[in-house]
């Protein structure tokens, strides 16, 4: 049985977590959530999550391995303790047996992880992961898992996948560091055109001294010439 907000919330935010993933790597994934998987000669089953490499990301209503010539990759199943667990904790023998490379299991009430590997192709018993400095390494995926406060947290290297609600704020807050460095930019442009103001203010001041001080000497230099003139006459009159 679902398990409310415990259950639904950690899927949807895996499954969009890795479909974000998967759309922006150059290898393509089919990832899905609660599918009626068939495998041949075998009840139905639809697990939390899945992952099959190499597969169309088209949507489907249902995964038939005949049809789809190949069964899942990775399988993630969410739960929070009760019945669930114990099918959880069934499906470690049954998802083996199947083939399918990895399973974990996330606990989203008590807030923990498992993970199982088949060691080999051929192997058709789980041998459990051991974390590496608190995280889960899945191979499948090329990805490692590690649960974080109250969520699962996916790792490509030392680049953590980031959620929709962690996308939205690190846009809200690149939007607004725009936003401030536009405002700084524009006070800098005003300060820069009120000095550029000031200056060509006292360039035209200094302009306009200089056209004074120029007008002052041509017109003490004419009555200079215009006195000495005078002198000369008098002068030429004396003799």
């Amino acid at each position: 049985m679902p398990e409310g907000d415990w259950h639904t919330e950690p899927r949807s935010q895996v499954l969009a977590v890795l479909k974000r993933h998967w759309a922006h790597s150059p290898r393509q994934a089919y990832v899905s959530t609660a599918l009626p998987v068939y495998y041949p000669e075998e009840p139905r089953f639809a697990p939390d999550l899945l992952v099959v490499l190499d597969a169309e990301p088209y949507s489907r209503d249902k995964w038939v391995c005949s049809a789809e010539e190949r069964g899942l990759d990775w399988v993630m199943e969410v739960h929070a303790g009760g019945d669930r667990k114990k099918v959880a904790e069934d499906n470690v023998h049954r998802y083996a047996r199947l083939g399918i490379p990895e399973y974990f299991i996330f606990d989203g009430g008590r807030l923990t992880l498992e993970g199982y590997r088949l060691a080999t192709p051929e192997a058709r018993v789980y041998t459990r992961m051991e974390p590496r400095h608190g995280r889960h390494v899945s191979e499948v995926l090329g990805l490692e898992l590690q649960v974080e406060g109250e969520h699962l947290r996916f790792w490509a290297g030392n680049a953590p996948l980031l959620e929709s609600r962690e996308l939205i704020s690190r846009m809200r807050d690149e939007a607004m560091g725009l936003q401030r460095r536009a405002v700084d930019a524009e006070q800098r442009l005003s300060e820069e055109t009120r000095r550029r103001d000031e200056a060509e203010q006292r360039l035209a001041e200094e302009t306009r001294r200089r056209d004074e001080e120029t007008r002052s000497r041509e017109e003490l230099e004419r009555r200079l010439k215009e006195i000495q003139a005078e002198m000369a006459k008098l002068q030429k009159s004396r003799k």
